[in-house]
């Protein structure tokens, strides 16, 4: 099943005119990866008309005529473009001023920085014999930051070394990034 040209081009149509400057967002696997980075940029934007395809996707009439990008979730196909959809609608809307708490609520998560979150802990400080870092306990703000920032570093070259080399790492920090992945490397050759 394809998705027909004429209802699709009709329904874009009518949505441009009451969005002006709202881009038309294609949800597809051979879409542009979506990223943080791109949440952002949408989050910019007038509004968002999002077209979902349906199994084999849309005519290629509506890909090359009435869409300004395509975005992807990844190297999977789904049945339609709805979860992607979903996603993109919700990543986005959380980084809308007000959608959230505060301003400071979106600037310390993972890959907003470009490196993975560092460890979260609630109390109590101690539950079943597993305690949470002294460090957060001190009430001590730089020192807590500081190690926020350590976690982050090592959580991300643990999980996801790809993300290393963009997160802009110097001087002690990038050694300590490498000492992680070389240290995880021997381990996964043990």
């Amino acid at each position: 099943m394809v998705m027909k040209v004429e209802p699709l081009a009709r329904a874009i149509t009518s949505l441009r005119e009451g969005n002006p400057g709202a881009p038309v967002i294609l949800l597809t696997p051979q879409g542009e990866v979506f990223r943080q980075s791109t949440a952002s940029q949408l989050a910019a934007m007038p509004g968002l008309i999002l077209v979902c395809g349906r199994y084999e996707g849309v005519d290629e009439r509506v890909r090359l005529h009435y869409c300004d990008m395509e975005i992807s979730l990844g190297d999977f196909v789904l049945t339609g473009g709805e979860i992607p959809a979903m996603a993109v609608v919700d990543a986005v809307m959380r980084l809308i001023p007000g959608a959230l708490g505060g301003e400071d609520s979106t600037r310390e998560e993972s890959h907003t920085s470009g490196l993975l979150e560092y460890p979260q802990y609630t109390r109590p400080a101690e539950f079943e014999g597993h305690n949470a870092p002294e460090i957060l306990l001190s009430g001590h703000k730089a020192n807590i930051e500081a190690w926020r920032r350590r976690e982050s570093i090592i959580r991300t070259s643990r999980k996801r070394p790809d993300l290393i080399e963009k997160a802009g790492l110097e001087g002690k920090e990038m050694e300590l990034a490498m000492e992680v992945m070389k240290n995880a490397k021997e381990k996964d050759e043990r």
